[in-house]
């Protein structure tokens, strides 16, 4: 596509929604709240500003301005910058198309728990009657109703990744068919039809952290989660693993080395001032990231306390009922005084009971950490079922956690569908609408998989192995082709032509030392990681038991892992032996003809 008929943003707010609708995703809302909790709660503030310092905005800023000035895609501009660099623009593609297929399933669940909030009693918050309607079904019992609807009603999980069969699950691909449709109509159009949806999908999930906040701190217990994420451990600061997953935490939530915000700049005018954008951008997620702790930890809160008290209050029933003792005698304040009371006066009937008397602390309960998917749809429901007008509550948090979804789905799908408009033969025959239309369907089709009993289990390997280790060697090569190949003094020019002036010393020093060395020093601990961590492993749902148990992969499981590794780490050798090979060829057809002539 010639540049002087690119379509670009209508305004540079348009491009900064964009990059913050992309960047801003559910990694904000479920991972970092995690690795405070995991790593001295305020404490892991230190090492995770420090880092979006070093690596965050100079690496954010670096893929900004290259866009910007070649005004293609991941494989154009990195083919611009030297032919041996197009395999770094394919693997960015590919990483990107794997991050699409599983990306989209969260969004489906989202459609599935957002369908089902409408309901006079959520279908969470109960356990179902079994067939013979003399109790409730036993997997529920053994587990909760929130583990059972998500791993029963919403995944209908198999047991290990073995089992295989039962068909796809059709409410959920009925709801990945709609995410995929409405990707398909937010992007229709290119840059024309995403401009306009970033306005909500960019600003709408504020309001809504901005109510659960009012909502949250309101709640019973909240204070106590909230002062728990302000507690600074700092003796975690000793800790390496801190710092390492501080860098990986920026380095992930800012989406570099997908090759989407390349694509996004692409469609920039040639003076728009990227460097003030990229610090914007980058601040308002690590803010975003903060503010939305905040909110989780309120209802962590919340979960806490009140699964705290619902055990003082089994203990003091228990109590109670054992030593025939009259109803106001014992209250949850008190209980725990009396249970030593009563173990000391009556040891013989109190030895009867002592297996049944639970270890309640609040402490024990602010400190189980979880991610993911677990802390999505599981500790958040289970806190929404027992909120005052919960399908109200539950309504607003999964329409955010929708949006969230859909806007960094925006980015994974330009991130494909920019390198393929610019592919001059495919844009000459084929409209944008189909070829969009086209890298959506593929999409579907290779992800319906996912909606299959064993399709979690699938689910995970792309999550914990598609977009790690790659995008961190993807960057890294980013980085030393950028100062090294293409040449820094030559990039500053180029920066300068764009914005007037030289970058400041504090990127150049960024761009060529510190981050490289950043990259490296993540890149080597991923793979020691992986080798000392022997057969990897996964978690299995165990109906029977009613939770998660460890299991290692089959084989052609960890062959499939190894194949998602080699498949985008590859394109960057294979790429530059094809344009050795290539160049090769040719010169020794120039030297003939040179050779032919010289003997006429």
């Amino acid at each position: 596509m010639s540049k002087d008929v690119r379509p670009s943003w209508d305004n540079p707010m348009q491009f900064v929604l964009a990059c913050v609708s992309y960047a801003v995703g559910l990694g904000n809302v479920w991972r970092f709240p995690y690795l405070c909790q995991m790593h001295g709660g305020g404490g892991f503030l230190i090492p995770y500003l420090l880092m979006l310092l070093l690596e965050g905005i100079p690496l954010f800023c670096m893929e900004l301005a290259i866009g910007q000035k070649m005004r293609l895609g991941s494989i154009g501009a990195w083919s611009s910058i030297s032919p041996y660099l197009s395999g770094l623009g394919v693997a960015s593609v590919i990483t990107s198309l794997y991050l699409c297929l599983y990306y989209n399933v969260i969004n489906a669940w989202s459609f599935w728990y957002l369908f089902h909030s409408f309901q006079s009693v959520l279908p969470w918050a109960e356990c179902p009657v079994n067939s013979n309607r003399t109790g409730f079904v036993e997997e529920c019992a053994v587990a909760s109703p929130t583990q059972f609807f998500f791993y029963r009603e919403t995944l209908n999980i198999s047991s290990s990744m073995e089992e295989s069969g039962g068909g796809l699950h059709m409410g959920q691909a009925l709801c990945l068919v709609l995410a995929w449709v409405i990707v398909y109509l937010f992007i229709v159009r290119g840059v024309k039809s995403t401009g306009v949806v970033v306005y909500f999908t960019a600003t709408f999930p504020y309001v809504v952290l901005f109510i659960y906040l009012i909502r949250g701190v309101t709640l019973h217990g909240a204070w106590n989660g909230v002062k728990y994420m302000f507690t600074p451990k700092l003796e975690q600061l000793a800790n390496p693993q801190t710092w390492i997953n501080a860098a990986t935490q920026i380095f992930f939530s800012l989406g570099l080395g997908f090759g989407s915000l390349i694509a996004f700049s692409s469609y920039n005018h040639h003076h728009n001032d990227f460097e003030k954008q990229a610090i914007a951008v980058s601040l308002i997620n690590s803010g975003t990231s903060i503010f939305a702790s905040v909110v989780t930890f309120a209802i962590y809160g919340f979960k806490a306390t009140f699964n705290y008290e619902s055990c003082l209050e089994r203990n003091r029933l228990l109590l109670l009922n054992t030593f025939d003792l009259s109803e106001g005698t014992i209250s949850v304040e008190n209980v725990t005084a009396w249970i030593s009371q009563l173990n000391s006066t009556h040891p013989d009937i109190f030895s009867t009971i002592t297996d049944k008397i639970q270890d309640c602390s609040l402490e024990a309960e602010l400190d189980t950490a979880v991610e993911g998917t677990g802390l999505a749809f599981i500790v958040y429901s289970e806190a929404i079922k027992n909120m005052p007008v919960p399908q109200l509550w539950s309504v607003l948090y999964f329409l955010m956690l929708l949006l969230l979804g859909m806007g960094s789905m925006l980015g994974n799908v330009t991130a494909i569908i920019t390198p393929l408009a610019d592919i001059k033969i495919l844009s000459r025959t084929l409209s944008d609408e189909t070829i969009n239309g086209l890298v959506c369907l593929l999409c579907l089709l290779l992800g319906l998989g996912f909606t299959s009993p064993s399709g979690n289990y699938w689910f995970t390997i792309f999550n914990e192995y598609a977009a790690t280790l790659s995008l961190l060697f993807i960057v890294f090569i980013e980085v030393i082709s950028v100062c090294y190949v293409y040449g820094l003094k030559r990039f500053e020019k180029d920066i300068e032509d764009m914005l007037g002036h030289r970058p400041h010393w504090y990127l150049k020093l960024m761009w060529a030392l510190v981050s490289p060395l950043l990259l490296l020093c993540l890149f080597i601990f991923y793979i020691i990681n992986y080798i000392q961590g022997g057969a990897p492993t996964y978690q299995a749902w165990d109906k029977h038991m009613g939770k998660s148990v460890v299991k290692e992969y089959p084989v052609y499981g960890q062959v499939f892992i190894a194949l998602l590794l080699a498949s985008s780490l590859s394109c960057v050798p294979i790429a530059a032996l094809y344009a050795f090979c290539r160049r090769k060829t040719r010169s020794a057809v120039r030297e003939e003809h040179s050779n032919t002539n010289t003997a006429e």
